[in-house]
């Protein structure tokens, strides 16, 4: 998967919750993954954590050692889809050197982003019924255009 992916942990700070070494930051990377690809190709309702552990390479019970369950690993997936776009389109724009070349270079990273991941809106679409929370959320962050670090 080509990745712009700099989930909590990935960036030499403290791992993420769930993940207390380098190796559990990277089990724990793999299972949003999968989450990615599984909610992306089955949808939300027809994922269930066997499958998100099999795409993952782990087993099921490595799972419970990261997430509590489908709905929590799903509202992590659109809070990490939506830091790696807007940490993408910030870092392009940061290299324009004026207004209007920073807006075309973060909306060619938006669009590139989106084509490295074309789940991103099935996932953000299935958010509006099955975590309303986290796609407002999502569209609160985009709004604010905060770069997501």
């Amino acid at each position: 998967m080509s990745d712009t992916r700099a989930p909590s942990g990935a960036d030499g700070n403290a791992p993420p919750q769930g993940a207390r070494t380098a190796r559990g930051a990277r089990t724990r990377m793999r299972l949003l993954e999968a989450a990615e690809q599984v909610f992306t190709e089955l949808g939300y309702h027809e994922a269930s954590i066997v499958k998100l552990a099999e795409a993952a390479g782990v087993a099921p019970g490595t799972f419970y050692l990261y997430f509590g369950g489908k709905q929590e690993i799903f509202d992590e997936l659109v809070e990490d889809l939506n830091r790696r776009v807007r940490h993408a389109m910030a870092d392009a724009a940061s290299r324009g050197r004026t207004r209007t070349e920073a807006e075309r270079l973060g909306f060619e990273a938006f669009f590139r982003f989106t084509a490295d991941h074309p789940g991103l809106y099935r996932v953000i679409r299935q958010a509006e019924f099955v975590s309303p929370r986290a796609l407002r959320l999502h569209y609160e962050r985009i709004v604010a255009g905060s770069d997501g670090r």
